[in-house]
Parts: structure tokens; sequence; C-alpha cells
């Protein structure tokens, strides 16, 4: 897995953030490989973390010279290495990927409305990570409750982010929008609820040309400019063509919006829904499809959560958290891609528990992948690590 991530990059970016210049024994690239591992084997601490990889020294001096650190070594590297590193690292590995794998930047065909659209669908949502209170002054954003979170716009065709920011939760999702949306272009389309909904930067959207459905606040004030047909659909109640009533809100967004109210099912129950756009054309149960797809990004959240190690954190301070976040993400972009490349048919936390089963194992990767779940007798085992490996050899 590790040597999926060509050799230069990381030394590179050690250099080009300063990691390096304090490094003696413990390197850049020592660092990412044990935190990669620290996900991998979901440890809850440093000496989980250090004992494992020190017992499997002759294995992991395999993986480019990588060495085992001690409690203080990782310690220090999570406390004082910049993680905006790990941040680069992520984005730089996903371009490394998307021009070297065929096919991974446009990702598998999706289901339902997604088919539908040549433009790229984009997804905005965030989602928090508990942290603990006591010992994290600077995540705290209640009484007595601290945590981070990780603000998140996700390509829905492709399964993949295209921005993220991870910062503290004591932050509303709305003043992160601006900065999820700098990357998009004209002709895209951007979904997201109602945490999202600021007129302000909703019409800076569409003097750029992108095309967005949200979700409309339960106090907006507005007048109806005109009806729109239903087109017969049972579960449209209403679609208008609006404009904002209130002064300040006019001034913020002064063109005519599209409001759609659609009968939605939630739990097996049907629930009103509002939904806001300012796309003049689509019927309007494209426009609630369309928001149904931005469900999507809840099935990230829910495969990083469920897989990667970000219930426990091997440092309190703000980087440490962060370095976690990041590597943490980077194993999931490297998960995605093996199961792109494999055609891995089983869901993607089986994919990562087959992984975990055989980390220390010297498999073919690719055949036990392609064996998986089949009458077809796993991959040999090359050779004991304890017999194969010789430490400071590659």
């Amino acid at each position: 897995m590790c040597n999926l991530i060509p050799g230069h990059m990381v030394s590179n970016l050690a250099k080009k953030h300063g990691v390096d210049a304090r490094c003696r024994t413990y390197t850049p690239w020592s660092h990412v490989v044990s935190l990669m591992y620290a996900h991998f084997s979901h440890a809850l601490g440093l000496n989980d973390v250090c004992d494992a990889l020190q017992m499997n020294a002759a294995a992991l001096s395999t993986i480019r010279g990588a060495v085992p650190p001690s409690r203080n070594n990782l310690s220090h590297a999570n406390r004082v290495r910049s993680a905006d590193m790990a941040e680069e690292l992520y984005w730089s590995m996903m371009k490394h990927l998307m021009d070297t794998v065929p096919g991974f930047a446009k990702g598998k065909v999706r289901r339902g409305y997604l088919r539908r659209f040549s433009k790229a669908i984009h997804a905005m949502d965030s989602t928090t990570v508990q942290l603990v209170a006591n010992c994290m002054d600077w995540a705290k954003h209640r009484r007595r409750k601290a945590a981070a979170k990780c603000h998140l716009r996700l390509d829905l065709q492709s399964f993949l982010p295209r921005c993220a920011i991870v910062d503290t939760a004591k932050h509303h999702d709305s003043t992160k929008a601006q900065a999820l949306c700098a990357g998009l272009k004209s002709g895209k389309i951007a979904v997201f609820d109602k945490a999202y909904t600021k007129f302000g930067h909703l019409y800076e959207l569409t003097e750029r040309g992108i095309w967005w459905v949200g979700r409309a606040k339960d106090n907006m004030q507005y007048d109806v400019v005109r009806t729109l047909e239903t087109t017969g659909h049972k579960r449209i109640i209403r679609d208008e063509v609006i404009e904002m009533a209130l002064e300040k809100s006019k001034e913020a967004y002064p063109s005519e919006l599209r409001r759609v109210v659609a009968l939605v099912e939630i739990n097996g129950k049907d629930v009103e829904m509002v939904f806001m756009t300012n796309h003049m054309e689509w019927s309007a149960w494209t426009i609630a499809e369309l928001y149904r797809c931005r469900w999507d990004i809840e099935v990230f959240f829910k495969e990083i959560k469920q897989t990667l190690q970000l219930s426990d954190f091997l440092g309190y301070s703000a980087n440490a958290v962060r370095w976690q976040v990041w590597t943490g993400l980077l194993v999931h972009l490297l998960m995605r891609c093996l199961a792109f490349m494999h055609g891995w048919g089983h869901s993607f936390k089986r994919l990562f528990t087959v992984v975990r089963a055989a980390l220390w194992r010297r498999w073919d990767l690719t055949a036990l992948l392609e064996s998986y779940g089949t009458a077809k007798p796993p991959s040999r085992i090359r050779g004991a690590p304890e017999q194969a490996y010789l430490p400071g050899f590659v």
C-alpha cells in the first residue's frame, strides 16, 4: 500500500515545508508510514503503534527504509512537524493517481440521476470528529464538548473529495462555504443543505455560472412571482419562481429563484421538503432528485468513520489531529484506487478488513483481491517475514 506513493513525493514535500530540517533517524517517510499503520490497525495510542512497528522492524525496513519510532519520536513529530505537508501530500497523491490510473478520475458509473448529467455534481457538507474536552482546550466549542470538523466538497461521480478543510467545530458551516466553492468552474453543479444557504454566497455562485440546489430555511420570507406547472407528478406539491421579500435579502440576492416543495420519503415516512435553485429549466422532480444525490456524501463520511482511526487520536495538539485526519484521508484514497483497479465488488469496509488482515504477510495483493469471494484459492505467501527480509536491504 505504501509503495503506491511515489518515492520522491514525501521527501520533496518535506523539504518544501521544512519538515526534514531537524530530522535525524525518524524521517518524514517513516512518520507517514507510522500514521498509515495506525489507521490500518486501528491503533488506540502511541504504544500500540510503536510496539507493533518495533516488533516488525525487519519487515518495516523493506518499505523504503522506514524505521520504527519511539514513543517520544512519534509524539514529537505529530506535535512539531507541519500538518500542511500531510494535506499537500493528499492532494498531490490524488493528482498522481488520476494521471497514472486510467478512468480513476471519472470513477464508476453512478446510479440514478447522476448518470444523466455530463457536468460534475459536487455535494458539500461537514462531519464532526469528537475529541476529549479536558485535554484539548483549542477544540472546545461548548462548555463540556470539544470537536474538530471536516468540511468537504465531494465529486459525486468519482466519489472523491475536491476540497477539504479541517478546523475546529465552533465555526458554522456557512463560514466555509466560500472556500469550499472556490475551485468550482462555470457549468458545474453544487448541492448543499440549509447550513450553506447564505444569499450573498449563492448570488456569487450564480454570477460565476454555477448551478446550485439547496434547502430553503424555514423562516425565509419571499414573494411569489409566478407559479409553474408541476407536470402532474404526484410527489411535487408546488413549483414557484420567487424573489426575496426582505430588503437585506433582496440586496444580497437581487435575481429570481426557483422554489420547489416536494414529498420525500425518510425512514418510511413522507416528509415535505422545500428546495431552492437558480436553474429555471430543470423539472421540479429533477431538482428533488439532485438533492437526494447529496446524501451520498453521508455515505462517504460513514466510510471514513467506520474504517479509519478517527475516534482515538495519537496526540492532543491541533497539529497532531490534522496529521491523523489527513493521513486517514490518504489511506482512504489509496484504498479507493485499489478497489477501482481490481474491480472490487464488495463493500469498502470489507476491503479494509481484508487488507488489515494481511498487513504483515507477503501476499500478492492483486491476486488476493481478485480471488477473494471466489472458489479460487488465495495467492501463496512469498516467504515468511523473518526468513525473507534483511534489515536495511530492499
